[in-house]
């Protein structure tokens, strides 16, 4: 199987080392990411410069490919010119910090995943609680089962996954108690909408963003409370943005240009 693996915190982070490590049990990797940190720039392309890619080496290793561009270019050039071969699936992260919620529209590691789904690829973002001593080695190991498991369960068609890791889940493997795992729907609570009103030393006005307040727990599961309650989540999720049911009535509606 040929991997795509990618992330948005750029080709030096810990994360996607430890993911790289564990993915090549389940096929020939090619690491291919942004150059620097593109976290929050959900599914942003470039377009009017040039992408310049730069071989990064480990000694005698190619660790990958370092993209001066945005996750979701990583993957669009990866697929088109960089590997010279089929694409079997699409691998983004480990993120540092969870991608859950609402969080999944701005997420550059999910919108990496969502660009392999474009192409009708078999592709994964993966995320941990955020911890300034994040065990991603750990997490590694709790991911690779779980894509394995999915590829081997799923229908036939390509599917996006979005799989979230917190802490206790972490804590528990280590232990050697095995986390319980949730196939759960996004939550799409609002949440983190304040800010902190500041001057700087020239008496001009900023706003810096908080993650205040946070989500309110829904009465149903879904991958905003399972993470709360310490468990693993997985999400099936569609780049089709379509309201089925709304489309459905408005095709009787009469609607003209006046």
């Amino acid at each position: 199987m040929r991997i795509l693996l990618t992330n948005d915190d750029g080709v030096y982070a810990p994360g996607i080392a430890a993911l790289k490590h564990e993915l090549e049990s389940l096929g020939k990797v090619t690491l291919i990411s942004p150059a620097t940190e593109q976290s929050g720039v959900s599914h942003s392309i470039t377009f009017l410069e040039p992408l310049v890619c730069k071989e990064i080496w480990d000694g005698d290793e190619l660790h990958g490919i370092a993209v001066e561009g945005s996750p979701a270019d990583c993957v669009k050039l990866g697929v088109s010119e960089l590997i010279d071969e089929p694409v079997d699936l699409v691998v983004s992260g480990i993120n540092g910090g969870l991608n859950a919620g609402i969080n999944v529209l701005y997420s550059g590691t999910v919108a990496a995943a969502i660009e392999g789904a474009f192409f009708r690829l078999n592709s994964f973002a993966i995320s941990l609680e955020w911890d300034p001593h994040a065990d991603f080695a750990t997490a590694a190991k709790i991911a690779i089962p779980l894509i394995q498991q999915v590829l081997e369960q799923k229908s036939g068609q390509p599917q996006l996954y979005n799989v979230n890791i917190p802490s206790a889940a972490v804590e528990a493997y280590r232990s050697g108690k095995m986390p319980q795992v949730r196939v759960v729907p996004m939550g799409v609570e609002r949440y983190g909408e304040h800010y902190i009103k500041r001057q700087d030393p020239k008496g001009r006005d900023y706003f810096w963003a908080t993650n205040d307040p946070p989500p309110k727990r829904t009465d149903h599961p879904t991958d905003l409370t399972c993470l709360a309650d310490g468990h693993v989540t997985v999400t099936p999720l569609k780049f089709d943005l379509t309201d089925a049911g709304e489309l459905e009535k408005m095709e009787s509606w009469d609607l003209r240009i006046q």
